[in-house]
């Protein structure tokens, strides 16, 4: 029951923030648009849902809160599903007080009728769900509630996500803090309930963490997802997503260990990495054969603003799911402008370091031509050029428009780091880590030797970029990067645990932003090693060095 839960209020104080927010929106969007790590103002996003070109998302807020897209990359306000000040009559009775912040909606397509489904909360125990149906995502008729929740109920009412079994059944997982996750079949036909048969399937009252939830199927399995931790707190938020999964879409559900979640267990799939903090909501979205995973997260470049995020999704050896940190694999390629044909190179194809970096005709096999990506984590990648081993940097690191782009020593700096994201189109944009303006072409410019620089997203062909790889030697992800986990992140105290592969030996060192050792230590044992740094608040890099492979994660201190 939600009203036992010392959470309830905590969310209800966190999402004032979010609110407020949502108010303001119409100052974020005179701002110029911004690529996919600026769609702030998102929380608990729907999975992507795609008609007539356009990808839709709805999120936590007043009326069902609408973003739109037509790349995947540059989202814009929509209309939301209820019009401004009203929502459906049945609302109040349910849930005294209610004033339209609808949360965590969820919309599936099935026999050419949208579903929306949403919950609606104060952060006590009375809540609910609805659901609204729509031909054309424009036009929506509520057709009323699914599930509610009092001080008599076990569920708490609020998260809902619905799939379609391997059968053609389709059932509704739900649930919230304190009271765990549940499941409910529901009528194809009407998308309302089918029976009354309501099935605890994650945690158990009254001390479980589990809400959020999210259920897809692969390879004879359903995959439970669900957030654990404490959300809506900003940068302090320590939110982040476990799994579990079952041969039945009503369980029993274990982890990876066997260990059931019925009883709290639960295998780490989501958590924060470098800036992207406490994430949460997950929802997959196939297209072309790509996986797009989306979700929430608190923006520790933007003081924690909740933003929309959207990485990849792959399978293990054991068939269980991997949320991807960035899009590429470390590994070397070739980065070549859709507009101009042209490759990023080194200026004057030398090793001397402040040299500009340009677009020239592609040569093959060209070493100044040829970028080594390092994801440091969260989706965020550093770029050294083969040739002299420098990396790609924003001038004196500047954020203005116009920026000029170019080659410098390797430095912990914000300014060798970038965001890369995927287009609906298979391309990538390349974002500022701190500024989020994007990497262009001034001008659209064709000419061989035009600098890169920076500017303000706006979909020119001379902002996106095709990223191919060159031959296959280090094009994978290493053992190390994959399994390493540095947690909690972040932390108080100055104090860390990091979780090492099995056989690994490991080099620890923590530089500050200013490029100054603060730590170093050997480890000699895999598995969770306590790393009593005592550092101080503040940002820093944590390097992972094995004698096969090195490993970075940003670590925020409080």
């Amino acid at each position: 029951m939600i009203s036992t839960s010392p959470r309830a209020g905590r969310r209800a104080a966190g999402w004032l923030g979010s609110w407020l927010l949502i108010l303001v929106i119409a100052f974020f969007s005179a701002r110029p648009a911004a690529a996919l790590q600026g769609a702030i103002s998102s929380h608990d996003p729907s999975t992507i849902v795609k008609r007539n070109g356009v990808y839709h998302v709805w999120t936590t807020g007043a009326q069902i809160y609408h973003l739109t897209s037509t790349d995947l990359v540059n989202w814009s306000v929509g209309t939301p599903v209820f019009a401004a000040g009203t929502w459906p009559s049945w609302i109040n009775a349910y849930v005294p007080g209610f004033q339209g912040i609808f949360w965590a909606p969820e919309c599936v397509l099935r026999n050419g009728v949208y579903y929306m489904y949403y919950s609606c909360s104060l952060g006590i125990a009375a809540s609910a769900i609805g659901v609204a149906t729509s031909t054309d995502l424009s036009t929506w008729t509520d057709q009323g509630m699914l599930v509610n929740t009092d001080n008599t109920s076990p569920w708490g009412s609020i998260d809902p996500a619905v799939f379609t079994d391997t059968a053609g059944r389709v059932w509704m997982v739900f649930g919230s803090h304190l009271s765990g996750i549940w499941t409910v079949e529901l009528n194809p036909a009407t998308g309302k309930r089918l029976n009354t048969t309501i099935t605890n399937i994650a945690g158990t009252s009254p001390w479980c963490e589990h809400e959020a939830p999210y259920m897809m199927q692969h390879g004879g399995y359903y995959y439970l997802f669900y957030n654990k931790g404490t959300c809506c707190a900003g940068v302090t938020s320590t939110y982040y997503v476990q799994m579990g999964r079952s041969t039945s879409p009503t369980g029993p559900f274990v982890d990876k260990a066997g260990l059931p979640l019925l009883q709290g267990n639960g295998t780490n799939f989501l958590t924060t990495r470098g800036s992207d903090i406490g994430p949460g909501h997950v929802g997959l979205f196939v297209e072309n054969g790509v996986n797009y995973l989306s979700y929430h997260y608190y923006d520790g470049v933007r003081n924690g603003a909740p933003t929309l995020g959207i990485t990849s999704l792959s399978w293990d050896a054991t068939g269980w799911p991997v949320a991807e940190p960035g899009w590429l694999p470390s590994g070397t390629y070739t980065i070549t402008g859709q507009g101009s044909g042209k490759a990023w190179a080194a200026a004057s194809c030398t090793t001397t370091a402040g040299q500009a970096l340009v677009q020239r005709t592609p040569v093959a096999g060209q070493a100044c031509q040829q970028w080594q990506l390092l994801p440091q984590g969260g989706g965020v990648y550093k770029v050294k050029n083969v040739l002299s081993g420098l990396q790609a940097d924003i001038s004196n690191c500047d954020d203005a428009a116009g920026t000029a782009l170019g080659l410098y020593a390797d430095s912990p700096l914000n300014c060798q780091n970038f965001r890369v994201d995927k287009s609906a189109s298979g391309q990538y944009i390349l974002a500022a880590y701190y500024g989020n303006r994007v990497v262009e072409v001034p001008n659209a410019s064709t000419a061989d030797g035009a600098a890169l620089k920076l500017w303000d997203y706006n979909g020119c062909t001379c902002q996106y970029w095709t990223i191919a790889g060159v031959g296959t030697t280090t094009a994978t992800r290493s053992t190390l990067d994959a399994a390493l986990e540095l947690y909690p992140n972040p932390t108080k105290g100055g104090n860390f645990l990091l979780q090492l592969p099995a056989g690994t030996r490991a080099t620890v060192t923590v530089v500050g932003l200013g490029g100054r050792l603060v730590y170093r230590h050997e480890l000699t044992a895999a598995g969770t090693n306590e790393i009593p740094a005592g550092l101080a608040p503040g940002a820093y890099v944590v390097r992972v060095a094995t004698t096969e492979a090195v490993a970075t994660r940003k670590l925020v201190v409080l």
